[in-house]
């Protein structure tokens, strides 16, 4: 599989990551399990997880997905053939049982890291990146920035000291940033410049053919600034397969499961996604393949993340590695972009 290089690092992650957020809630561990063996099997080397999950976020499942990873580093052995990322949750979003409010400062990212360190069954992680920010800005689900005043919120010099220490101690060997905005990342890698630190060397971020809004100002960044993309939902949690077109509810579905998760749903998202299925079907391929390789090819994405319940979904969204869209395939997805521009957040 092609490799990619993160940032201006030496690192060269696979064009496809393996996400895994749930793994300790809609998957067993023995599931899980599968899943990197497979995917490792495949060719992928770069797995991504978060603290906080699986999700949706509870105080009795939280890191269980961590602790799925480390459990099968200790089985296979493999650790040093995984690029692996984590994240730091930022404050509120995630829950009040984490470190009882989570925040960005040097305390609650020590305590961070070394309980991420313990469940992976690790000594450092590839990439350690900031889960959300810890200022008020339009992420998780927002297209337009209302700006509010921000509290007591830990200064980004502050963060970025402590992810250096964390570098410079062996416990993560580069940083990136996630549900960030164009002046976030700008920021960061500034401040980075400032106080003479490395800067970050990615955005994770959602980019999907229902949520194109990261062409509109991050996609410059990344490319400029060599701070790729890791994309999430490339398939809108599921929608863009065409597993819930015409109101259908598939019992194991994620958006039938947990009422939370609800950005991609709405009619504009069901006219688009259906119109998006119909254009793979004259094509001849699946509408989870058109979606996920529509993200893969574009030259400011790093890494397209997957994530899958079940081994048929996880070795569909493999196989679209090889698929290469035509330029009259983009022009009709464009086509369709252009009358229903970026209906979901």
């Amino acid at each position: 599989m092609e490799k990619r290089p993160l940032g201006n690092t030496d690192l060269q992650v696979t064009k496809l990551c393996l996400g895994t957020m749930t793994w300790g809630e809609q998957n067993t561990e023995a599931e899980a399990h599968e899943q990197m063996d497979y995917a490792v099997a495949a060719g992928i080397n770069f797995f991504d997880v978060a603290e906080m999950y699986p999700v949706p976020p509870k105080p009795e499942t939280q890191g269980r997905t961590e602790e799925c990873i480390g459990s099968w580093f200790a089985r296979t052995g493999k650790r040093q053939d995984i690029i692996l990322a984590t994240k730091v949750a930022g404050p509120s979003f995630g829950g009040s049982h984490i470190r009882g409010g989570s925040r960005l400062n040097r305390e609650h990212i020590n305590l961070a890291i070394d309980s991420s360190l313990r469940r992976l069954q690790t000594d450092y992680v590839d990439l350690y990146q900031l889960h959300w920010p810890e200022r008020n800005t339009n992420f998780f689900g927002k297209l337009g920035y209302q700006h509010q005043q921000d509290g007591d919120i830990t200064p980004i010099e502050e963060t970025l000291e402590v992810l250096h220490e964390l570098i410079k101690q062996g416990k993560i060997r580069h940083y990136g940033l996630s549900n960030e905005t164009p002046w976030g990342t700008m920021k960061f890698i500034a401040e980075a410049k400032r106080i003479g630190m490395p800067a970050p060397v990615s955005v994770q971020n959602p980019y999907n053919l229902l949520n194109r809004s990261y062409e509109v100002g991050m996609a410059e960044v990344s490319i400029r600034e060599q701070c790729g993309l890791l994309a999430y939902s490339p398939l809108a949690f599921g929608v863009l397969t065409g597993k819930y077109l015409n109101g259908q509810k598939p019992p194991k579905g994620r958006l039938t499961l947990f009422e939370r998760f609800q950005r991609y749903n709405g009619e504009l998202a069901d006219k688009a996604a259906s119109q998006y299925a119909e254009l793979a079907q004259q094509a001849g391929i699946s509408p989870a393949t058109l979606a996920m390789a529509f993200v893969t090819q574009q030259p400011f994405v790093t890494s397209n993340i997957l994530g899958a319940t079940t081994m048929e979904q996880l070795k569909e969204n493999i196989d679209s590695a090889a698929v290469e869209l035509s330029q009259e395939l983009i022009d009709g997805i464009n086509g369709i972009h252009a009358v229903i521009s970026n209906p979901c957040p």
